[in-house]
């Protein structure tokens, strides 16, 4: 197959859990599929991300926007566009022109637009077979972040932007001729948006190759208790928050040499002030695997955010116990009580985390039934699932003429198909 893949944002480095997902499938696919990614970025130019990423994946095509980074300028320039702003700030009129060439003649067989931000780049009438790659349920994390959100301004906006999203996402769900989802979960959310026969489920995967040569024995000598994740991300910055406020506490009560690792890129303010003679706040580290190898548990403490956490399934690998809420694992294939202790309260979750530290039976039995379970989910059988819904799409007799894609996309203004488009840029 041709397959022509856009994609919002840098690709490289590949540090957050959409990157690694979408970077392992992209490699994996090109062993049998003729791939481009278009990738598109905003900021200052970058030379160095342009060469590396067209060493990791030949063929690339890039292009810099220059539009500015994110600010709160920007958002109130933005304000009165029907999109939401995680849509409007990925759109330009560069990438538009760019993809619309490179759809032209039916040149690929296939496209793929990578996370909703990158959908506005577009053609309203989608001539090639196009998918939607969903790695969240933007409007339900939205919704989610708007609910725990304490900062009454904050809590405004969110609300603004998750009924923005709502709205967007339903037409965009209903605009692409399929769509991929990352869960049955996630599914299950986007089927009330549209036929849930067009929509696929393609799970989380993990790098067994990398992960499980990383694992040693008995090297977690010490009740160390790591998180690991992007810090500059809201969802992880509540959710270690949270974790500090309202369970760490009663953990250092019961397991006083216990000790709080905090791994992940450019902490925000909120996270570096958790730092204490308990807690650790690393920042960006050159890799993982030494921070999973010395931890005794892994804990994902997460109340708002979606789609699935590709840490778990790293850290399952790794042949670590892991403490998590039911939101962070959730769409994810694990077993509470089995291979993953499950809890949403500070003190369900509190008494989980000092059970796995003090009982060593407890939690090798959880290890080694992570480790069994994260085996079945290499990148490579996922790469597979994804190509045969490629494929699928491929040999669907698709509306050539775009009649499924146009009304929509008008819809999300309230406004004509021609007016569409300069309504959201």
């Amino acid at each position: 197959m041709k397959i022509l893949w856009v994609k919002a944002g840098k690709l490289l480095p590949v540090d957050t859990g959409g990157k690694i997902r979408s970077y392992n499938i992209l490699r994996r696919l090109r062993a049998q599929n003729d791939v481009t990614l278009l990738s598109y970025y905003g900021g200052p130019r970058d030379v160095n991300y342009e060469k590396e990423i067209a060493e990791h994946l030949p063929g690339t095509v890039t292009v810099h926007t220059g539009v500015p980074e994110s600010s709160a300028l920007d958002y109130l320039r933005r304000l009165t566009r029907a999109a939401p702003y995680s849509v409007t700030k990925f759109t330009s009129r560069e990438v538009q022109s760019k993809v619309a060439t490179l759809l032209t003649g039916g040149r690929f067989d296939v496209a793929v637009c990578d996370f909703l931000a990158a959908s506005l780049n577009f053609p309203s009438v989608l001539e090639t077979p196009t998918v939607l790659f969903q790695h969240n349920v933007e409007s339900a994390l939205w919704e989610r972040q708007a609910r725990h959100e304490a900062n009454p301004l904050n809590r405004m906006v969110f609300k603004l932007e998750a009924a923005k999203m709502l709205r967007y996402e339903r037409a965009a769900v209903a605009r692409f001729h399929h769509v991929i989802a990352v869960s049955e979960h996630d599914r299950k959310l986007m089927s009330a948006m549209t036929d849930d026969t067009r929509i696929s489920v393609v799970p989380t995967g993990v790098d067994l190759q990398q992960f499980r040569a990383a694992r040693t024995a008995d090297v977690a000598t010490k009740p160390l208790v790591i998180f690991v994740g992007s810090m500059d991300w809201e969802a992880n910055i509540d959710a270690v928050d949270y974790f500090c406020r309202d369970v760490w506490p009663a953990v250092k009560q019961a397991v006083p040499g216990a000790r709080f690792r905090i791994v992940g890129r450019n902490p925000h303010s909120r996270v570096k002030k958790l730092a204490s003679d308990s807690i650790e706040v690393t920042g960006t580290v050159a890799s993982v695997i030494e921070h999973y190898q010395e931890a005794a548990v892994n804990i994902v403490p997460l109340r708002i955010g979606g789609g699935t956490r590709l840490k778990i399934y790293e850290a399952m690998a790794m042949g670590k116990a892991t403490v998590s809420t039911s939101i962070g694992a959730e769409g994810l294939d694990v077993n509470d009580g089995r291979d993953i202790l499950l809890a949403d309260s500070p003190e369900k979750f509190a008494d989980s985390l000092i059970a796995l530290l003090t009982n060593d039976q407890l939690r090798k039995r959880i290890e080694r039934a992570a480790a069994e379970q994260a085996a079945r989910y290499d990148w490579s059988v996922i790469t597979e699932r994804f190509e045969e819904v490629l494929a699928g799409v491929v040999r669907l007799d698709v509306d050539r003429d775009g009649a499924v894609s146009t009304h929509v996309g008008a819809a999300l203004c309230g406004r004509s198909s021609s007016e569409y488009r300069s309504a959201v840029e």
